[in-house]
């Protein structure tokens, strides 16, 4: 019998971001002897796009840009334009990734081990997403997505970004929606009501 990782239609499976700092440095720490996962991870919860717009980046999309820099991307599945910021954090680890595997500008920067020039594909990197936070220990539903909700948690969290941006940086049309992506928990709301004013 066929296996079937897929969620049955008409149901929903939320997967979760990775809310705390020190899970998100062991993975870093994890995965500092493969740069080109390291890099795949750093990007994703840096940028806060779909897996499949950073698995299609080409090298030469990224190989001039400068640190701070910004490039434009048009996402597969909407066709609207976007940014993907390469900061410092990102930076440092594309230049150690670029220099030491030295590929050509026409290649995917995250090329599939099948050969063909084609990137990895996100059920591939789904799995390598389970994979690291199983490897660490961290209990809960991961999966390439929830990089993309760290990136606007930890955005609220530690930075204490408006929704209003990250609802625009999502594209998305209501505050219900945006609050799931950022894994908003009732605890959270307590707490904040114990603030005094």
């Amino acid at each position: 019998m066929k296996k079937n990782n897929h969620t049955p239609k008409g149901k929903s499976c939320l997967v979760e971001p990775i809310r705390n700092e020190k899970d998100i440095e062991s993975i870093k720490k994890l995965l500092s002897n493969n740069k080109r996962d390291l890099l795949l991870f750093c990007l994703s919860i840096n940028n806060g796009l779909r897996a499949n717009d950073i698995l299609h980046l080409n090298v030469a999309d990224l190989e001039l840009v400068k640190q701070d820099e910004t490039i434009t991307i048009k996402e597969r599945k909407t066709g609207k334009s976007n940014i993907l910021c390469i900061n410092r954090s990102v930076y440092k680890i594309l230049r150690q990734y670029l220099e030491e595997r030295k590929p050509e500008p026409h290649e995917y920067l995250f090329k599939s081990k099948k050969g063909n020039n084609r990137p990895l594909s996100v059920s591939t990197f789904g799995s390598m997403v389970k994979y690291w936070c199983k490897s660490i220990n961290l209990a809960g539903n991961y999966s390439s997505h929830s990089l993309r909700k760290t990136w606007a948690y930890q955005q609220r969290v530690r930075y204490g970004t408006g929704i209003e941006i990250l609802m625009d940086r999502f594209h998305h049309s209501s505050y219900s929606i945006t609050r799931r992506y950022i894994g908003l928990e009732s605890k959270e709301v307590c707490a904040a009501l114990l603030n005094p004013i």
